[in-house]
C-alpha cells in the first residue's frame, strides 16, 4: 500500500522554489546568448520568412495529396476496368512528366541543403550547444545537490505508468505515485515553462526545448521518399478486376435460388 509522506517546509524553500527559480533564469540567460551568438546575416526578414513558411506548408499539403491519391487508386484498383487503371497509373509514374515522378538532380536531401550554407550550419550549432551545455551543468547540479528529495506533490490521483516520469531518482516501490521528486520537478519545468517564457521574452521568443530536440533529431521532411516509394508500389500492383467475378457470383447465387 502506498505511503503518506509529511513535506518539510525546508524542503519547498531550499529545494522546489530554487530549482523553479534557477531553470526560468537559465532559460531566460540562454535566451539572450542564443541572441547574442546569432550571427547578424542570418537574420531574415520577418515578411519573407512567413512567406517562405506558407510556401513550405502549401507544398507539403500537395505532395501529402498526391500520396493519398495514390493510395486511393492502389486500394481501389480492382473495382476500376483494367484500361481505366492504366491510364490513372501512367499517369502517376510516367517517368516523363507523372506527378509521382521526381528526377535524381530535383530531389533534395534537407541535411545536405543545410550544411550548404558554413553561416546557416555554424547557426545551428550555435543553437544546439547553447541548448546542451546549460541543460548538462543544470543537471549535474540538480543531481549533485537535490538528488532523493521528494519535492512535491501533485493534487490528483495518478496510475503506475506515471511512477517513472515523476519519482526519477527515488527507487521506493510504496511511495505514492503523486509523489514528485527533485530529478522529476527538474524534467518537467525543463519541457513545460514554454507558457511562461512566452509571457517574459514574447511568443515568437518563448524557448521551447522541445521543439529544439525535434529538430536535433531530425532535419525535416523529405517527400521526395516517399514520392518515390509510392511510385514504385504503383508500379508493381497486379490488376485484377473484380466485376466478372461479381458477376460469376451473382449468377450462381440466382441459379441456386431457383432450384
Amino acid at each position: 500500500m502506498a505511503e503518506d509522506l509529511v513535506l518539510d517546509t525546508a524542503i519547498r524553500d531550499w529545494v522546489l522554489i530554487p530549482l523553479s527559480v534557477v531553470m526560468v533564469l537559465i532559460g531566460i540567460l540562454r535566451y539572450f546568448v542564443s541572441k547574442l551568438m546569432r550571427s547578424s546575416s542570418q537574420v531574415p526578414d520577418l515578411k519573407i520568412f512567413k512567406e517562405g513558411q506558407v510556401f513550405t506548408h502549401l507544398k507539403y499539403l500537395i505532395f501529402m495529396q498526391l500520396i493519398v491519391r495514390a493510395r486511393n487508386l492502389r486500394s481501389a484498383a480492382n473495382f476500376i476496368p483494367p484500361k481505366s487503371f492504366r491510364a490513372r497509373r501512367v499517369y502517376f509514374s510516367n517517368e516523363e512528366n507523372g506527378l509521382l515522378h521526381v528526377p535524381k538532380g530535383q530531389a533534395q536531401n534537407p541535411q545536405a541543403q543545410m550544411f550548404s550554407d558554413p553561416n546557416m550550419a555554424m547557426d545551428m550549432m550555435k543553437k544546439n550547444l547553447s541548448m546542451i551545455i546549460p541543460q548538462t551543468l543544470t543537471f549535474a547540479w540538480v543531481n549533485f545537490f537535490f538528488s532523493g528529495f521528494v519535492a512535491a506533490k501533485i493534487p490528483f490521483p495518478l496510475t503506475q505508468r506515471f511512477r517513472s516520469m515523476l519519482q526519477n531518482g527515488i527507487d521506493l516501490s510504496t511511495v505514492d505515485v503523486s509523489y514528485v521528486s527533485s530529478r522529476s520537478w527538474y524534467f518537467l519545468n525543463l519541457f513545460g515553462l514554454r507558457g511562461l517564457f512566452s509571457l517574459i521574452l514574447g511568443e515568437e521568443n518563448a524557448t521551447d526545448d522541445t521543439q529544439r530536440m525535434m529538430q536535433m533529431s531530425g532535419f525535416g521532411f523529405d517527400p521526395t521518399k516517399n514520392l518515390g516509394a509510392e511510385k514504385d508500389s504503383l508500379d508493381i500492383i497486379q490488376h485484377d478486376w473484380a466485376l466478372p467475378k461479381f458477376e460469376q457470383r451473382a449468377e450462381k447465387v440466382l441459379r441456386n435460388l431457383v432450384r
